[in-house]
């Protein structure tokens, strides 16, 4: 069975199990910033400490209950391996540096891999496999799934390239060059481009292919000189903390055939934080153009498959989410929350894609695991795709790992 993607992995730690229901604001602050470093896989790197290096891990399991497949029905639900990981962290003199390998059952990925220089406690630049500045950061969702975004490439995006950011009390700017996805692009070393964590363009779907088909020869094709530019701002009120931002993309896009064209996309966020509460929106358009050609379709590929998505599209996104730190039993939070996005106004009238998530994500010491019921409609992984091949889904997940 092809996996489903994973809220990313992340580093050696182990959450602490002594936090209880009166913990201070401050305490449920470090523990959401703990939790955040657990899975993001895109470790902060203190320079403080020196010259060091630090291995971790982790191995996932996932059991789901589907639906849409009378097979997973008749078995009540499968349980199957999800991923192990590698981590590694460090510094050497004034650099820093990380990266992560994954191992999947029908793939093996490198997730991120960069070396990175902190200029001054302001300013940090990073060259190799960095994780793309767009949109709501580390990601614009609480669940196993993600967004829809995520499967249109403006979600947990990684490409290569060199990535700038200014970070101080109030302000982010992130500045960022990639000259091709993580795989190289069109004259990427790779076997199989659909062995990627992140959803890359890799052709032009043309009229009368299937859904799923391989590109066309000569249709190829892949993201390049690509510029991302983000920018968001803190604000206080009283015990209220919102982030407001915008983020744009503009790039090229290359055809095996020698043709050319474009990759742009724009986005309006904001995050609200109040005591346990976090709210996340967002608004986000793309278009992909091929000169020459009436784009209307665009080929993906990642986890093993490829898929169509439309060459232009807007997306909506609102996730609420609660933090209740307990003390039950080895079990120190409980994280509920209900992710929905939709995308809409698709090129080549393509039905639009909604995905509703509720769930609750279970942090118990170096146990991290998502419990999510989701309601999809034209949804990669839930029974369609984002080109519109499938109804109304229900899926139950439930996804766990050890970190260590």
């Amino acid at each position: 069975m092809i996996r489903y993607p994973v809220a990313a992995f992340c580093t050696a730690l182990t959450l602490s199990t002594n936090v209880c229901a009166n913990t201070t604001e401050e305490e449920i602050k470090e523990l959401k910033a703990r939790i955040e470093k657990l899975e993001s896989g895109n470790e902060e790197v203190d320079p403080d400490k020196g010259s060091f290096v630090e291995f971790g891990g982790a191995a996932r399991f996932q059991y789901s209950y589907e639906n849409y497949n009378d097979e997973n029905k008749d078995r009540g639900g499968d349980m199957d391996f999800d991923s192990f990981r590698l981590d590694v962290d460090g510094s050497v003199d004034d650099m820093i540096f990380s990266a992560q390998y994954r191992w999947y059952q029908y793939m093996n990925v490198v997730h991120h891999a960069w070396v990175g220089y902190n200029f001054d406690e302001n300013q940090q630049g990073k060259i190799g496999v960095t994780q793309v500045p767009f949109g709501i950061l580390t990601w614009a969702s609480n669940s196993f799934f993600f967004s829809s975004n995520f499967y249109v490439g403006l979600e947990d995006d990684y490409d290569i390239g060199l990535n700038y950011t200014y970070k101080n009390d109030k302000n982010r700017f992130d500045l960022a060059f990639f000259k091709n996805d993580e795989l190289g692009g069109l004259d990427g070393y790779v076997s199989d481009r659909t062995d990627s964590y992140s959803y890359n363009i890799v052709g032009v779907r043309l009229p009368g292919e299937g859904i799923y088909d391989a590109p066309s020869a000569g249709y190829e094709a892949g993201e390049t000189n690509t510029f991302n530019l983000r920018y968001t701002r803190d604000f206080t009120f009283d015990e209220v903390m919102l982030e407001l931002g915008g983020s744009l993309q503009a790039g090229q896009l290359a055809i095996e055939n020698g043709k050319d064209g474009q990759n742009m996309a724009g986005a309006l966020h904001g995050v609200i934080n109040y005591d346990r509460w976090n709210i996340k929106l967002q608004f986000t358009e793309y278009k992909f153009d091929v000169d020459g050609m009436d784009t209307e379709r665009m080929i993906v590929a990642a986890y093993g498959f490829y898929d169509t998505i439309a060459a232009e599209a807007t997306s909506y996104m609102a996730n609420i989410a609660y933090s209740l730190p307990v003390d039950i039993g080895p079990i120190s939070n409980l994280t509920f929350y209900n992710d929905y996005s939709l995308v809409t106004n698709k090129s080549a009238d393509l039905d639009d894609t909604f995905m509703n998530v509720t769930g609750v994500a279970i942090t118990s010491g170096g146990l991290y695991t998502y419990v999510d019921f989701v309601v999809a409609e034209n949804q990669p992984f839930v029974g369609g795709s984002m080109a519109g091949d499938g109804g109304v889904n229900q899926r139950v997940n439930i996804n766990f790992g050890y970190y260590f």
